[in-house]
């Protein structure tokens, strides 16, 4: 395989590549915070309009999705990425403020994925000296609700990667820099309980517990997913509690929220089936089960790894050694992988400290994706 001119010997990315980083990280964007969405998506439409992109924007609820398409050749590679983080305002001048330390570059949202961004835009913008007829067509999606589900743009993405020849998510990698091809299926899935209020100890037996029947049908729920006769395994875990108010009330009210994670679409279907089923332990009780977000398992086809052989061969003509493999985690890939489109994810920058203020990517592998990506979409058309 040769590799274009253009593509090897472009300028290697000075630090001025690490100030649009902190450009994006500057703007804090939790999930749900529209006018912050709107702020980040008027830079990027700006940035991306600036290298020929056709930018559309879609607001919803939650914020602002961008769709940019950048011209070329063939059916367009589809990138795909969020622009909201975990972080709530603030975080940035207190608890994890922006620094670097050599390779080490820190900040909310850094890692997660902000730097992913600025791969895309840096890559495309080295390929603007090649004539359009020898780089490839791009369609970016970036979303504002990734980090929550994607519940809004989520029921989007099949529509928007209509065309698509292949997807690439600007996740993290694995630790050491291998692309994820597969991921774990997840869904978000709320429990409230309505109980009857009463005095604690003046009126208790015309009270019924909605906190007490919560905890029993937690115990439901640990049995569902460790039922040995489903297909595969399940991880399950109670991120949210809420309920009642005063020790001297029997509590009408109680909630949990649930995040689980399934290999394969049949565990899925199995344990999401079984929790729509539950039913109230005691009379009077009322249990409502709710799936707030979900994404199919994506189990790697060999149009996934077809693809991952191809950015392999584009690594390797640049020096680059490229290796993929499941993961654990899900994201909006998920959705792509499991509709049949090739897909690979971890296209962002080494690093670590995802959702955790130790969050942080490495400088040099910052460069090395944006090398990668160059090489990549300057592949000749299927």
């Amino acid at each position: 395989m040769t590799t274009p001119p253009a593509v090897r010997d472009a300028d290697h990315p000075s630090d001025d590549i690490i100030a649009l980083v902190r450009e994006l990280v500057s703007q804090e964007t939790p999930s749900g915070d529209v006018e912050a969405s709107a702020r980040i998506a008027d830079l990027l439409s700006a940035w991306f309009a600036d290298l020929g992109g056709t930018v559309h924007r879609t607001t919803h609820d939650l914020g602002t999705d961008l769709v940019i398409d950048v011209p070329g050749t063939g059916a367009p590679v589809l990138l795909i990425g969020h622009t909201d983080t975990v972080w709530p305002m603030g975080t940035l001048q207190e608890d994890l403020p922006w620094s670097e330390d050599g390779d080490v570059v820190r900040g909310p949202g850094a890692y997660d994925m902000k730097a992913g961004i600025v791969v895309m835009r840096e890559a495309l913008r080295a390929l603007q000296v090649l004539p359009i007829e020898r780089r490839r067509a791009v369609r970016i999606v970036l979303v504002s609700d990734e980090e929550i589900g994607s519940p809004a743009s989520g029921p989007l993405l099949a529509e928007r990667a209509r065309g698509a020849v292949c997807a690439i998510g600007f996740e993290s990698p694995h630790p050491d820099g291998a692309l994820k091809v597969g991921r774990r299926g997840s869904a978000r899935v709320r429990i409230a309980v309505t109980g009857r209020a009463a005095h604690a100890a003046l009126d208790p037996e015309h009270g019924v517990s909605a906190i007490d029947e919560l905890v029993d049908q937690l115990l439901r729920v640990r049995a569902i997913v460790a039922d040995p006769a489903l297909p595969g395994p399940v991880l399950c875990n109670v991120g949210v509690l809420s309920g009642g108010g005063r020790t001297n009330v029997v509590p009408a009210q109680a909630e949990a929220e649930i995040g689980l994670r399934f290999l394969d679409p049949e565990t899925e279907k199995q344990v999401l089936n079984a929790l729509a089923a539950l039913t109230p332990l005691r009379g009077d009780a009322r249990v409502e089960v709710g799936v707030l977000s979900a994404r199919p398992a994506w189990q790697a086809s060999s149009e996934d790894r077809a693809l991952l052989a191809r950015i392999a061969d584009a690594g390797a003509a640049i020096g680059q050694a490229v290796e993929g493999r499941p993961a654990a985690g899900a994201g909006d890939t998920n959705l792509l992988g499991g509709l049949g489109l090739p897909t690979v994810d971890g296209f962002g920058p080494r690093g670590g400290g995802a959702h955790a203020v130790d969050e942080h990517f490495l400088r040099s592998s910052l460069h090395e994706r944006i090398a990668l990506l160059r090489a990549m979409l300057t592949l000749p058309a299927d």
